[in-house]
């Protein structure tokens, strides 16, 4: 990576400002019901405390628009770090102030403390030079661990960067260093699955993939769009008209460089998307009029899998079908044991497709799986995050 980390800065007695990235799902009690993101952030932490740093923790969570929220403090974060870290992890009620300095002023070697929510300030999403230097005023070093924020320019993301040294740390290095071997140098056959609502989401992926993957599989509500483009109805399934000619631009791209684009051969169709109810199988050429793609069919499964088999690296975003609702989950289930079954590199995207292979069980068993969800989209698209943009180059 061309790009500096914690591991070429000297951190002992430092005060280093970590932005990690803490924004898990949490119930209304305060309870974290799945705490990736925050095991996901202890390498940097551990590498800090083990060269003796004090560690300022900050994080969003949530979207309070820019006021406190008391359903979206980061205390419960804090104690699940103690507990994981077996130390104590200290939770602060503001992210800037003086008491913020005070408590800062206090540290020694080793001691981890937690800023409040950076969204409970409008400063922070609105990249304010003057909320950026407050917090910045906190440190000696700005560590940028959160690759699922670097997509968004905003001041603790790209703002602290103009008042402190700024690098990248370890799980930042390790998405830049997992994600970039897929575009740079992968093993072959390479393939896509594409799944997930909208083309319009996964557009900029799949133009920036296609001259370098050799297969691409199709699933999930993005397919309506696709078989509308070959002439087949969809039913009531969600179809994005304006991007018909993108999607067949790229139909036609596929097959002048020889890569094979394979659309589902049969789907599960429901006239509701909801728990209970009724669905069935169809052929994808014989959608009912009155119904909604909900997920991929046995046969396009098996089709799926068997393709899979074959390959050495493979990339996934987005779900083959509503997975979140039991009967339409099939599809997302026997994709990511497929996956897990393989000798290869597997690469799986953020957001709803990182959920559903944790929810399942089988995140160990991926090479990577993303923290990012529309940082993913974005890097894979060939664009540069803003977060990284602004990470000292290294010598």
């Amino acid at each position: 990576m061309q790009k500096k980390t914690v591991e070429d800065e000297e951190v002992y007695g430092k005060r280093v400002l970590v932005r990690a990235d803490f924004n898990v799902p949490m119930d209304r009690n305060g309870t974290i019901e799945d705490d990736t993101r925050i095991r996901a952030c202890l390498p940097t932490i551990t590498y800090l405390i083990d060269h003796r740093a004090r560690i300022i923790l900050c994080s969003h969570l949530g979207r309070p628009q820019g006021r406190v929220d008391g359903h979206l403090r980061l205390e419960p974060v804090a104690r699940r770090l103690s507990e994981l870290l077996q130390r104590p992890v200290k939770p602060l009620r503001e992210a800037i102030g003086p008491e913020v300095e005070r408590a800062v002023s206090g540290m020694e070697n080793g001691e981890i403390i937690l800023l409040e929510n950076l969204r409970f300030y409008p400063g922070d999403e609105e990249n304010d030079p003057g909320f950026a230097r407050e917090l910045a005023s906190l440190a000696d070093l700005f560590v940028n661990d959160a690759f699922g924020a670097s997509h968004r320019a905003h001041a603790s993301v790209v703002g602290l960067a103009a008042y402190l040294p700024c690098v990248a740390g370890l799980l930042m290095e390790k998405e830049i260093e997992r994600l970039g071997s897929l575009l740079e140098n992968p093993r072959r056959p390479f393939a896509a699955i594409m799944g997930g609502a909208k083309v319009e989401e996964k557009i900029g992926i799949l133009e920036n993939i296609i001259s370098k993957v050799d297969l691409i599989l199709i699933g999930g509500g993005m397919s309506a769009t696709f078989l509308k483009g070959q002439g087949w109805d969809a039913g009531i399934s969600p179809v994005e008209p304006d991007k018909m000619e993108i999607v067949r631009a790229i139909m036609q791209k596929a097959g002048a460089l020889g890569v094979r684009i394979l659309l589902p051969q049969d789907v599960i169709v429901t006239e509701k998307l909801k728990t209970g109810a009724i669905a069935r199988g169809v052929s994808a050429q014989q959608i009912p009029a009155d119904s909604i793609i909900a997920d991929i069919g046995p046969q396009t499964i098996t089709e799926f899998t068997k393709e899979l088999k074959n390959c050495r690296t493979v990339v996934w975003n987005g779900p083959m079908g509503v997975f979140e609702i039991p009967q339409f989950s099939e599809g997302t289930k026997s994709i990511a044991t497929a996956l897990a079954d393989l000798h290869a590199m597997t690469i799986v995207g953020g957001g709803s497709t990182a959920e559903a292979v944790t929810k399942l069980g089988l995140s160990g068993k991926m090479t990577h799986v993303s923290t990012g969800g529309g940082a993913t989209l974005l890097f894979l698209s060939g664009k540069i995050l803003p977060g990284i943009a602004v990470l000292a180059d290294k010598e």
